[in-house]
Formats: C-alpha cells, structure tokens, sequence
C-alpha cells in the first residue's frame, strides 16, 4: 500500500505550522482491514527543531479501545518512507521501520538497495531501536545519530463526516456541517513516527515523499 506527499523542505523553515498529509481508510481492497493498511501519512517540520522533518504513518485503523490493548505491529511487515530529492518520482533515499519483539528499529535515511513495488532491508543502515510504547502507557521515545523514533496505538488523527459526506454525494446536501461529526471518534490506530535532520534528506530542496507497507515474502 502507499501513499504520496509533495513537501519543500526550505518553505518549512520559514512556516513552521505547514505540515502535509494523505489519508486513505479502509479503501484499499489488496489490505483493507489487515495488519498492513495505511490510513494516513504525514510529513511536517518538527514543532521542536526547525531543522528536523517529521514523518508519521498510521496503520490498522478504527481500531476500538477494547481491540486497542490487544493490537501489535505485524512482524512480517516493514513500514517504509520513500525520498525523492530529484523530481523523478523515484526514491533516492528510504526509511525502513521493522518490528521485533517488541522493539521498532530504524534503518536510514539511506540509498534503497532495490527500487519499485519490492524493497530490501538495508539491515547495515540500523540508526536507533525503541520499545513499542504500550496502550495507555507513556511515549517510549528512541533517540540516536540524529534520529527519533516513536511506535505504538495512538487516537486517529484523521476528522472525517463521512454520513455528511455520503448525503453530498448521494446529492441530499451542499455543504459539510458546522460543527460536524468526527466518523473516527474514540478509535485509534497504530502509529510510527520518525524525526530526522533535514540535512540527511537535502537540506533546503523540494521532495516527494511517500510511504509504503511491504509484507515479507
């Protein structure tokens, strides 16, 4: 499963509330509802370093509080940032994220040994390992050579009416209401979020970035 961002890393340096995002629930038939489905990537200018950029993928969506104890990263999928810095739509650079044993390991920004719809571990690349930070617990945060790291459930993000949406569609309605009402109230996903300097990824340049969930064949 993947999804695309657009993102100039030097406009934000100057805006530092922009921040990216794709969102994709329960439509992708290949992954729908399996330990591998995207719901939402984002990418934004780390609230505590300029310098940083901040990039977060959000698996196995409306998960209830009840299925949320019981849920865990799938050991036999690598959470993958692609990075093109040259406008190819190519990745350049990856970040792959594997689970074991209750751990979340980092491997990048590094060049991908294998490009396309098929990666390779780049297992000589391990920048910083974590704990999974449990349910209800607190943010168990990984840190070296420059990189941060965070997995575990966290509240989905992601606002959506999706009946309001159903009557525009079904051509009932105009409009969204004001106050609306959030479909992913009270469920949660799994999250993966990854900081890391700017400079290993080019600095002040424009990227295309996107993410992708690949299951061990």
């Amino acid at each position: 499963m993947k999804r695309k961002l657009a993102i100039t890393l030097g406009s934000l340096a100057i805006i530092a509330s922009v921040y990216l995002f794709a969102a994709d629930h329960i439509d992708a038939p290949g992954v729908a509802s399996t330990s591998s489905d995207i719901t939402d990537f984002y990418a934004f200018q780390s609230m505590d370093n300029t310098s940083n950029i901040v990039f977060v993928a959000n698996l196995q969506g409306l998960l209830s509080p009840t299925a949320t104890a019981s849920a865990s990263f799938d050991e036999n999928v690598m959470v993958e940032f692609n990075i093109d810095t040259n406008a190819d739509a190519i990745e350049d650079l990856v970040i792959q994220c594997t689970f074991e044993n209750g751990q979340v390991s980092v491997y990048g920004p590094v060049a991908p040994t294998q490009m396309g719809t098929s990666s390779t571990l780049v297992a000589e690349s391990l920048s910083v390992s974590a704990a999974i930070t449990a349910y209800n617990q607190s943010a168990v945060i990984g840190t070296g050579n420059g990189i941060k790291v965070f997995a575990g459930p966290r509240d989905d993000p992601f606002f959506m009416d999706f009946a309001q949406y159903g009557q525009i569609i079904g051509g009932n309605a105009t409009s969204f209401n004001d106050p609306g009402a959030d479909t992913f109230a009270g469920s949660n996903v799994m999250s993966v979020v990854v900081e890391v300097p700017k400079s290993m990824i080019g600095g002040s340049g424009s990227i295309n970035t996107w993410v992708t969930s690949n299951r061990k064949q």
